[in-house]
């Protein structure tokens, strides 16, 4: 089974909108200054919530139930993460050095592979596993944040440091 999906994002938006042959199929939506998101897909919700400050996990919750059913543990070099859902274990990493294109694979075979930039991109998947989909996009958008969050932490002292 073969699984293509489009994905949409405006700069400066907090809402990623999926698409399935131009139909709107599922969003994954940052909630501001909380570390957490919820996504929808196929008509099954999930929130993403990280806790930690210098080595966080996220953890995956059913909304429905309201219930933990996974949790993403984050290499330190931000270009590995695990996930484990359930009994079940998979692996998110980045295909290429750009950081455009990213993908999920585990022991059974599923293969998710990504593809895009800051605001569109690509998904061809041999599963419609909704979960492992949007985890794709929810560990590609934390990494984005986490280095954005480094660079200013960086720059602003540089930069308040060579007007004074």
């Amino acid at each position: 089974m073969n699984n293509n999906l489009k994905w949409k994002k405006n700069l400066f938006s907090n809402t990623c909108i999926i698409y399935s042959n131009g139909q709107l199929v599922g969003n994954l939506k940052d909630k501001t200054f909380s570390q957490s998101a919820e996504g929808e897909l196929n008509g099954v919700k999930y929130r993403f919530k990280t806790q930690g400050i210098f080595r966080q996990n996220t953890d995956i919750i059913d909304v429905e139930n309201n219930k933990v059913i996974g949790e993403i543990i984050y290499s330190n070099w931000m270009r590995k993460a695990t996930l484990k859902i359930q009994d079940k274990k998979a692996v998110w990493e980045y295909d290429n050095s750009w950081n455009t294109k990213w993908s999920i694979s585990n022991s059974s075979g599923v293969e998710i592979k990504y593809q895009g930039s800051t605001t569109s991109g690509e998904i061809v998947s041999n599963t419609d596993d909704s979960l492992l989909l949007l985890s794709g996009l929810f560990v590609t958008n934390y990494f984005r944040q986490v280095a954005f969050a480094v660079i200013v932490v960086i720059f602003i002292p540089i930069l308040v440091s060579t007007r004074t």
